[in-house]
């Protein structure tokens, strides 16, 4: 397995991704991009994890593709690499995953951030979409997100000139979903994962399915999804534990069944 992202598992239920190519400022190239998609993978179906966090270093979480591996690419190149499939391992997580960002996220940075349920950002955070600068434009996901992130008018400002925002921006846009101090990035977002990671799986999962679900889809289609989803959770155990545990003024221990 590639030594430039790291796994770990600093709390029960929790797992931690890291990207490490500190002298490539965490670069995203396709050796990074197929660990991330082979650790989603697998961290997705491990019945152990119910959280994952993903984090870059305290300086800098990830400035972009490795331009020097796209410079002089054709695009039958880029139609052969099939990095679309590799990205999609990531979306397709059925696990929460929260984004723990320090410094720079920056263009695939940003988009790999973006495929986060939470991001938790330092006050040094900055997040961007510079393609259009080195003649190109978002390909993982940055003209699609955002917008569903911030809205048209924020997309295309940030798309169209490339200037990066800060992290107060990004809060205020819907972009990151709250701010720390840079040294307590990582911790907020661990204890999060840990604070989720105590909740029934099965109904955190659902939540992520359903919501991620029905945002394309009409009120009525997603409404349905909603409602057949509430109702199945009441055949798990988890359910009729977290009730009774309620009723019983006791601590509920979930089991994910």
């Amino acid at each position: 397995m590639s030594e430039s992202v790291l796994v770990e598992r600093p709390a029960p239920g929790v797992a931690l991704i890291r990207l490490n190519r500190p002298k490539a400022r965490n670069a995203l190239n396709q050796e990074v991009r197929a660990a991330l998609a082979e650790h989603f993978t697998e961290l997705g179906h491990d019945p152990e994890v119910r959280c994952v966090v993903l984090t870059g270093s305290e300086q800098i979480f990830a400035a972009g593709a490795d331009l020097r591996d796209l410079a002089e690419r054709s695009a039958v190149d880029m139609l052969l690499r099939s990095s679309h499939r590799l990205w999609q391992a990531i979306a397709a997580c059925p696990k929460p995953v929260i984004a723990a960002v320090n410094g720079l996220a920056l263009g695939g940075g940003c988009e790999l951030a973006m495929h986060a349920d939470i991001i938790v950002a330092g006050e040094d955070a900055a997040f961007g979409q510079p393609e259009v600068r080195v003649g190109i434009m978002p390909g993982a996901g940055g003209t699609q997100r955002l917008t569903r992130a911030v809205g048209k008018f924020q997309a295309m400002k940030m798309l169209l000139t490339g200037q990066p925002v800060s992290a107060r921006e990004a809060l205020a846009m819907g972009l990151a979903s709250e701010i720390v101090s840079n040294g307590e990035v990582l911790a907020r977002a661990l204890a999060l994962a840990s604070e989720i990671s105590a909740l029934p799986p099965l109904a955190v999962m659902q939540i992520k399915e359903v919501l991620l679900a029905g945002q394309d889809a009409s009120l009525d289609s997603a409404l349905a999804l909603e409602r057949k989803a509430f109702q199945l959770l009441f055949a798990s155990e988890d359910q009729k534990e977290g009730m009774r545990a309620f009723l019983d003024k006791r601590q509920p221990t979930y089991q994910g069944r």
